[in-house]
């Protein structure tokens, strides 16, 4: 049987990348992400993988969609600085369907910030950060055991669509130590493998039935173009504006077939709920205690964690807003979920903003005074 563990929320996001399959990691070592990569550089070599320290964030971020293409499952890990500088290689790997997983361990910023204080600032840049029309999926886990599973999710949704898929922690998920009990074996996506052979007319970007593409492994037999622009099926760049409209409608429309089934978020004490927090990663751990301090005081509060940030839980949203009197939305940042989470709700209820940018985390008083001030003297 699995042993109980005492295990970092960096550990597990290293141990879940490895149970994924994850055989190659380059990375480049950054605070509060450092211990993601220490954990790999000593547990891949002993699996048969392959780690390797490169000499900036920009060339890890390169080596590992090289090895992408070449039939390994990847990952890198970084934090603020270091994901700015992956952006254009991010971009890439959207525009060439190449599968690969970057975990951002999110920091105080901008710039270099405060390096080791808890943030949650980053999660437009995730989104945004890269230019151009482009899709893209981020979990956001809330503790150690959910980050070893979320890591194994972001590998299978990377290998399932051809893309990039960001892991997204904040400070105090990776650096939380807990008990936890990890799983024998999980499920894995295997990578996709080319449905017909060169004689029968294999097209490498032609996409399957769910719009994604069975792009063959360099080196086993294909002959494969791979391009940062836009192609058409054979991989070819083509100036057409006909190509070019249908590889960016093909790029959003392969996630947004997928639905509510990729949208992952929790409901707490929401069953009779007349109020509601909003919260992700680190804070809603915070917001859960002071959910259950205003159950106590008789408060008809639940909690709504989401762990999907992108593509955004709008349909879960837009219920919540038309169940509830009003929502506050709980972050580590100046506001960024937030002014989602109010164009999700179209105006149904009032939405609020319980913001942290000190370097601190929250205390569960002041998410229950942000509760207690949206509900204005209605405790129930």
């Amino acid at each position: 049987m699995t042993k109980a563990r005492l295990m970092q929320g960096n550990e597990a996001c290293a141990e879940g990348a490895l149970a994924a399959g994850v055989n190659f990691f380059a990375g480049y070592p950054i605070t509060p992400s450092t211990e993601i990569a220490e954990t790999m550089a000593r547990l891949l070599p002993k699996r048969g993988g392959t780690f390797v320290q490169m000499e900036d964030e920009i060339a890890s971020m390169g080596a590992i969609l090289g090895a992408s293409l070449a039939g390994a499952k990847v990952m890198d890990a970084t934090s603020g600085p270091g994901f700015s500088l992956k952006q254009e290689l991010i971009g890439y790997a959207a525009c060439a369907e190449i599968p690969c997983v970057v975990a951002l361990v999110q920091r105080v910023g901008p710039s270099t910030g405060q390096p080791t204080a808890p943030s949650q600032g980053d999660v437009m840049q995730t989104r945004w950060g890269t230019h151009g029309d482009h899709s893209i999926l981020v979990l956001s886990p809330w503790s150690v055991r959910e980050t070893f599973d979320a890591s194994v999710l972001a590998v299978n949704y990377a290998e399932r669509f051809r893309m990039p898929v960001i892991l997204l922690l904040d400070e105090i998920v990776g650096h939380l130590r807990e008990r936890v009990v990890l799983p024998e074996h999980v499920e894995t996506y295997p990578r996709r493998k080319p449905k017909k052979t060169r004689a029968e007319g294999y097209q490498p970007f032609a996409p399957d039935d769910d719009l994604v593409p069975n792009v063959a492994d360099f080196g086993t037999g294909y002959h494969i173009h791979v391009t940062g622009l836009i192609h058409d099926e054979t991989g070819f760049p083509s100036g057409s504006p006909a190509v070019t409209a249908e590889a960016i409608r093909r790029m959003q429309e392969k996630i947004a077939r997928a639905g509510e089934g990729i949208v992952h978020t929790e409901a707490s004490f929401m069953e009779d709920a007349k109020w509601a927090v909003v919260a992700f990663g680190g804070t809603a751990r915070t917001a859960y205690e002071a959910v259950r301090t205003m159950r106590a005081r008789g408060g008809k509060v639940g909690l709504l964690r989401l762990m999907t940030i992108w593509p955004f839980a709008d349909a879960v949203i837009a219920r919540l807003a038309k169940q509830v009197r009003g929502i506050l939305v709980a972050e580590l940042s100046y506001g960024q979920i937030v002014h989602e989470v109010r164009r999700a709700a179209a105006g149904a209820c009032p939405v609020a903003l319980c913001a942290k940018y000190n370097m601190k985390a929250f205390e569960p008083a002041e998410i229950v005074a942000g509760i207690e001030k949206l509900m204005g003297g209605d405790v129930k």
